[in-house]
């Protein structure tokens, strides 16, 4: 995914709180986050200089987003979508301990 993409990609995202998912080319989810903002928070990806994160950003092949009515059921809904899916970008949740 290029930056250009990630451009078109935020003006279908709302500002609303939820969760947002990479995924590569088989639709996999390579990363999941939350946020209060999704919008706001998909932007500051494109100003980073860490090379983790420019590295699961080239991986990935598309944006997908859950609009959630609160940050407590983003934070939820990630949890349960990391549990269930156990992207590789996201090192933190991968073993059996709670988010929270």
């Amino acid at each position: 995914m290029t930056i250009g993409t990630i451009k078109e990609n935020l003006k279908k995202i709302p500002t609303s709180a939820g969760i947002y998912i990479f995924q590569d080319t088989k639709n996999k989810p390579i990363y999941i986050g939350k946020a209060l903002n999704l919008k706001n928070r998909l932007k500051s990806y494109l100003r980073t200089d860490d090379p983790r994160i420019q590295k699961m950003i080239a991986t990935a092949e598309k944006i997908k987003h859950v609009q959630t009515n609160s940050d407590i059921e983003a934070l939820i809904l990630e949890s349960q979508y990391i549990k269930k899916y156990q992207p590789p970008f996201n090192i933190m949740l991968r073993d059996d301990k709670q988010y929270f």
